[in-house]
C-alpha cells in the first residue's frame, strides 16, 4: 500500500536488459544504470502505443507507477509510456572503445599472426563446464583426434571473468606449450559477453605471442576480442573446424592417393589380362616345347625384373627410413635439451667470471678507499709524533684557553697522558 499509494507516478531513464516478449503481448524487462537495476513490466494495452520496438541495450525514458508483484515478493515498475533516450550505455561504451583502440592500430590486419599450418597442441581458454568447450572437444575428437588439447579454465561471465581470462592468457604465453589458443564462450546477451569487450583483455590478446582464435558467442555476436584476435570464428565449433582444416586436407589427399593406387592396380590387372590372352593365343599356334622355352625365358626376365624392382623398392624404403630417422634425431628433444644445457653452462660460466671480476674490482676499490681514508685519519697524524690535548671535552688549540691548575688529557698515538698546567704563556 505504501509503494502503490504514496510513490505516485515516476519517470526513470536507463538501459533495457533481459527483455522478454511472450505470446501474451506483454513486455518484461529490467531497467538499469551503472549502480542498480529495477524490474519492469509494460502490459499490452500500454505497449501498443510505443512507436519503436525496444531491444536489449536501448536507452529509454519510462513513465509509470511502482507496484508490488505479490507472487514473487518483488517490487517493480509498471510502465505506462516508453520513449527512446539515445543508444544503450553499453553500446555507447562499446563504440567509443572500439574507435579508440582501432585508432591505436590494435585491430589492423598487418599485426595479426598466421595460424600454424600443422598444429600439434591446442590451448583452450574457456569455462570448464560450458557448452562451448564441449563443442570444441567434440569437433576435434571427430576431425583431428591426434591433436593434443590443454585447457586453461576461466570464468567467462561476471566481474571475475576479465581478470581470470587475462591470467589464463598470460599463463599460456608463459608456459609456451601450445601452437595456438582458442578463446571460447557460448552465446548470450551484450551484458553476458561484456567481459570480452574489456580494454584490459583486448590489450592482453594483442600482446600474446601465441596466435589467438576468438570464438565468442554466436555468429551475430561481435566483440572487441573478435576484432583484436588473429582470427575470428563465428562459433566455438567453427573455431575447432578451422584449426583442424589441414587434417581434412590430408585426409582428402590420402583418399586421392588411394584412388590413384586402385586405378593403377586395375590398369595393371587389365594389361596383365591382355598379355595373358595374347600368350594363350601364341601357345595354341606354337609347339608346346617352344612355348615352354619362351615362357622359361620370359620367366627368367620377369624374375630378374622382379629382383631389380624389389631391390629398388628396398633401397628406396631404406633411404626413406634413413631420412625419417635423421629427421627424428634432429627433432628429438634430447638435441634441444643438450644445446640448451650447453647454453646454460656457458651462461653460468660467464656469470661466474663476471662475478669474480666484479668482486676483484670491488676489493681493489675498497683497498684504495681504505688507503685514502687512512691517509687522512687523525690516527695516522698521531703516529707521526703529533698529539691531541683536551681540557674536558674542549680541544686545546691556544694557550688562552687554559689557566694554571687545569688538568689536561693528551692523546698520543698509543695511550694517553694526564698533566696539570703550572703556568700559561700566550707568547
Amino acid at each position: 500500500m505504501l509503494l502503490e499509494g504514496e510513490m505516485g507516478t515516476v519517470a526513470l531513464s536507463g538501459e533495457i536488459s533481459n527483455l522478454a516478449t511472450p505470446g501474451s503481448g506483454h513486455w518484461y524487462f529490467s531497467l538499469k544504470d551503472q549502480q542498480s537495476q529495477l524490474r519492469c513490466a509494460m502490459f499490452r494495452g500500454n505497449n501498443r502505443s510505443v512507436a519503436f520496438r525496444p531491444k536489449n541495450g536501448d536507452q529509454v525514458l519510462i513513465v509509470g507507477k511502482v507496484t508490488l508483484y505479490e507472487p514473487r515478493g518483488d517490487y517493480q515498475l509498471v510502465a505506462q509510456t516508453m520513449a527512446p533516450a539515445g543508444e544503450g550505455l553499453l553500446k555507447q561504451q562499446y563504440e567509443a572503445l572500439k574507435q579508440r583502440l582501432g585508432a591505436e592500430g590494435l585491430f589492423d590486419a598487418q599485426r595479426k599472426q598466421a595460424l600454424p599450418s600443422h598444429p600439434v597442441r591446442i590451448g583452450i581458454i574457456s569455462s570448464p563446464t560450458g557448452a562451448a568447450l564441449h563443442d570444441i572437444l567434440s569437433v576435434l575428437a571427430r576431425r583431428a583426434p591426434h591433436l593434443q588439447v590443454i585447457i586453461y579454465p576461466s570464468q567467462v561471465q561476471g566481474d571475475m571473468a576479465t581478470p581470470q581470462l587475462i591470467s589464463a592468457l598470460e599463463l599460456a604465453n608463459r608456459r609456451d606449450e601450445t601452437d595456438v589458443l582458442i578463446l571460447a564462450r557460448g552465446g548470450g546477451s551484450l551484458e553476458d559477453l561484456w567481459c570480452f569487450n574489456d580494454e584490459r583483455l583486448i590489450r592482453a590478446i594483442a600482446a600474446s605471442h601465441l596466435p589467438v582464435v576468438s570464438a565468442v558467442g554466436h555468429e551475430v555476436d561481435i566483440t572487441l576480442s573478435d576484432l583484436v584476435a588473429d582470427l575470428r570464428a563465428p562459433t566455438p565449433s567453427a573455431a575447432a573446424e578451422l584449426i583442424s582444416r589441414d587434417t581434412d586436407t590430408q585426409q582428402q589427399q590420402y583418399q586421392q592417393w588411394q584412388q590413384r593406387l586402385q586405378q593403377a592396380q586395375r590398369r595393371y590387372l587389365l594389361q596383365s589380362s591382355h598379355r595373358l590372352t595374347r600368350l594363350s593365343a601364341r601357345l595354341q599356334l606354337q609347339h608346346p616345347r617352344q612355348q615352354l622355352q619362351q615362357q622359361a625365358q620370359q620367366l627368367d626376365q620377369l624374375q630378374a625384373r622382379l629382383q631389380r624392382a624389389l631391390h629398388q623398392r628396398l633401397t628406396q624404403a631404406q633411404q626413406r627410413l634413413g631420412n625419417a630417422r635423421l629427421r627424428l634425431q634432429h627433432q628429438h628433444p634430447a638435441q634441444g635439451l643438450q644445446s640448451r644445457q650447453l647454453a646454460l653452462n656457458g651462461l653460468q660460466l660467464r656469470l661466474s667470471n663476471q662475478l669474480k671480476t666484479r668482486l676483484d674490482r670491488s676489493a681493489h676499490q675498497l683497498a684504495l678507499a681504505g688507503s685514502r681514508l687512512n691517509a687522512i685519519s687523525p690516527l695516522a697524524t698521531l703516529a707521526r709524533g703529533y698529539s691531541i690535548t683536551q681540557h674536558g671535552a674542549q680541544v686545546i688549540t691556544h694557550a688562552s684557553q687554559l689557566k694554571a691548575g687545569d688538568t689536561l688529557r693528551t692523546r698520543l698515538a698509543k695511550g694517553e697522558v694526564l698533566s696539570q698546567v703550572v703556568s700559561v704563556s700566550e707568547v
